[in-house]
């Protein structure tokens, strides 16, 4: 099938029309003849079994049955009339029931001709009766073209108003298929289709559409699913292969001073295995020619900051400047402090630079970034203003990277003439499967456990009658020298509400932990950066016990003694913000505890999210429940990206099929990376076509 007949648009299509057009393209996106096709349907009604009316069970079930109408009559009820008619077949009877219509109904029907009925039966007053059928002649039905599982297409309430039905729908499905022959060009190689025993491209498109029974629709589904997932991957795995070929990055081949000096005396504690793999991997990038894109996923508290500080060593080794962006002042005045800490007593000098540093700080920065004396910048956005310029960035680290847009940090590369090697942290752990599409044309590295000595947090989830019981833990704790953290839920629509809650919340902590006896830090949105920073600050000296906060503190802030975390109103969390959270306590060698405080009332999804945090601590395990629960869309903000749009695919359901078809693009690009043996040109060309119509998204990574 020629592919630009299916650019044709779908005011072409016989029964459709300007009205019509305009409609499918509003509520489905339907604008041309590809895009009908690729409107799969969501279920399907089996038609592939009669059912005789003695096996009917009191389901309410759609059944499909065939037999005789023996009498008809109209039944007077409170408002109007109903038809009812009593319908047979050699094994029992059952009503059937009209309210509308019934006129024509009456005029039409015929006794004692065989028809084939479909519908949901109830079961009424020891009688089943099924209203409003769909009736056919027998002998039509068996001479029309066969639709026996019937399709279910996505509607809208729009769609329904203007007579744009499911029958419409099928009708036009029907028409395009008639226009098209049933012919469809085959996009997936000979040798594909042998390895993985798939139906032919015309096939799953007539079985996706009209399927003749549900093993042929599980065959449809499979391939085109397959399909779909197939050339993502191809792309994605394909621009890293082509960037690794393209875009040179600065071998580091030098192991120098600084890295051998820091790993034998600096060291804080004894790298984890973790560490070791990931550390080895980010060298073997920047030893080749390729530039280095790499994601390093840990969780809270991991050690990705030692990996951090290594990688940029490395750097200044081979005589190259190294920057790590980060998504706010408080994360970059952290980083700032650790990495200043570690690196201390080394001739290796480190700057930071974030929205409040002041005009005349900032010029000796600049001048030390150009000329070469400042080996480290530190910062948040402001590292991408135009008046930063490096002599010769080599390795750029962007913290948190989801928090920034595309534009923000393809700005980074043209700092320099060649673009730097990225390394992308993030402690928000990625469901394999999402990764895989998300990042796919990442290298990915994780860190899988924690430094040693870490005790595991423990959780509890109580109600806010236990509050009592609760204050008096937290008592105890500060007794013993620890501690606390007490979060309020950010809710964007209504800042007066957020602040409203904070202040509620922090009055009734005053009131039972009065002063002098305890100083209580109180950290806000509305609050002026430095205020923020004071009140931090006051905390992580220890000068105040508990800290009441808004969700600012949920990345990076850094107190080791504080042991314990309540969370309030946690239902109103997400699960990866909970997870977020937890990670601020547990930083020292003391036991620590989470405390997820709700009211009653609590949604099925609200209760799965605090028994998965009660459940376990690993980050990954609580990333797949998160992705199951909110589907792909939401997490990392994948929808605004228009990511992950796909027609029939489901990267949650459909993780194996995922893993296969990234399988099978990585030997496949492996074996021919260009597409041009004479077997692969086929998915050469449909690669070539999706591109050219966007039917694969594109962003940079």
């Amino acid at each position: 099938m020629n592919a630009n007949f299916l650019q044709t648009p779908i005011v072409y299509l016989k029964g459709v029309g300007p009205n019509r057009a305009e409609t499918l393209k509003s509520e489905l996106g339907v604008e041309t003849y590809q895009d009908l096709l690729n409107l799969f349907p969501n279920r399907y009604i089996d038609k592939t079994q009669y059912y005789k009316i003695g096996q009917l069970q009191r389901s309410n079930a759609d059944v499909q049955i065939i037999g005789k109408i023996i009498n008809i009559k109209t039944v007077e009820q409170k408002r109007g009339t109903r038809l009812v008619a009593r319908f047979k077949d050699d094994t029992g009877e059952i009503e059937l029931v009209w309210f509308r219509g019934q006129k024509w109904i009456r005029e039409n029907l015929k006794l004692n001709l065989p028809y084939v009925i479909f519908g949901k039966c109830n079961w009424y007053n020891g009688t089943f009766s099924m209203p409003h059928p769909e009736m056919e002649p027998l002998k039509e039905h068996q001479q029309g073209t066969k639709v026996y599982m019937q399709p279910v297409y996505p509607s809208t309430e729009k769609l329904s108003n203007k007579g744009i039905t499911n029958k419409v729908i099928s009708k036009l499905m029907q028409q395009l298929f008639i226009e098209i022959n049933g012919k469809f060009t085959e996009s997936l190689s000979d040798k594909l289709l042998y390895e993985l025993k798939l139906l032919n491209k015309s096939e799953s498109m007539f079985n996706i559409h009209f399927p003749k029974n549900q093993e042929l629709l599980a065959k449809a589904q499979f391939r085109l699913k397959f399909e779909e997932l197939f050339y993502i991957q191809l792309q994605l795995i394909g621009k890293n292969v082509s960037r690794k070929k393209k875009i040179k990055g600065f071998p580091f081949l030098e192991v120098g001073e600084y890295f051998k000096d820091f790993y034998n005396n600096k060291l804080p504690f004894e790298l984890t295995g973790a560490q070791k793999r990931v550390i080895k991997e980010i060298r073997s990038d920047l030893g080749s020619n390729a530039q280095m894109n790499r994601l390093l996923q840990g969780d809270v508290g991991s050690g990705k900051t030692i990996v951090a500080v290594m990688t940029m060593l490395l750097a200044i080794d081979n005589s190259f400047q190294a920057c790590l962006m980060a998504p706010t002042e408080i994360l970059a005045n952290q980083h700032f402090q650790g990495i200043s800490e570690l690196l201390e007593g080394t001739e290796i000098t480190c700057a930071l630079l974030t929205g409040s540093v002041k005009k005349s700080a900032r010029k000796p920065i600049h001048e030390q970034l150009e000329n070469g004396e400042l080996n480290i910048l530190i910062g948040t956005h402001a590292l991408l203003e135009d008046k930063v310029k490096y002599k010769n960035l080599g390795i750029a680290i962007i913290d948190e990277q989801h928090r920034f847009g595309v534009a923000q940090r393809s700005k980074l590369w043209h700092k320099n003439e060649f673009p730097p090697h990225i390394l992308v942290m993030t402690a928000t752990p990625i469901p394999r499967t999402l990764a895989m599409s998300l990042y796919g044309d990442l290298d990915i590295s994780v860190i899988d456990e924690l430094p040693p000595g870490r005790k595991p947090i423990k959780t509890v989830h109580r109600y806010d009658a236990n509050r009592l019981k609760v204050f008096r833990f937290i008592r105890d704790e500060i007794e013993k020298g620890r501690q606390v953290y007490v979060v309020y839920p950010l809710i964007q629509e209504s800042e007066a509400m957020d602040y409203k809650d904070l202040m509620d919340g922090y009055e009734s902590i005053a009131r039972d932990f009065p002063q002098p006896k305890y100083q209580i830090s109180i950290v806000h949105g509305q609050m002026k950066p430095a205020d923020k920073d004071y009140e931090m600050e006051r905390f992580v000296k220890g000068d105040t016990q508990i800290m009441v906060a808004t969700t600012v503190i949920e990345v990076g802030v850094n107190v080791p003694n504080a042991s314990v975390m309540i969370i309030e109103s946690a239902e109103r969390f997400g699960l990866s913000q909970l997870h977020q959270l937890r990670g601020r306590v547990g930083r020292g060698a003391d036991q620590s505890y989470c405390i997820l405080m709700t009211g009653h009332k609590l949604s099925n999804d609200s209760k799965t999210r605090l028994e998965t945090m009660v459940a376990t601590n690993d980050g990954f395990e609580i990333a797949e429940v998160d992705l199951k629960l909110r589907g792909p869309g939401d997490i990392m903000g994948t929808q605004q990206s228009g990511l992950l749009n796909l027609k029939i695919a489901d990267i949650v359901k459909d993780n194996d099929i995922l893993k296969s078809a990234r399988f099978y693009a990585l030997q496949l690009l492996k074996e021919d990376p260009s597409l041009s043996k004479p077997e692969n040109l086929i998915i050469r060309h449909m690669y070539a076509q999706l591109v050219k119509h966007k039917n694969i998204w594109t962003y940079i990574s």
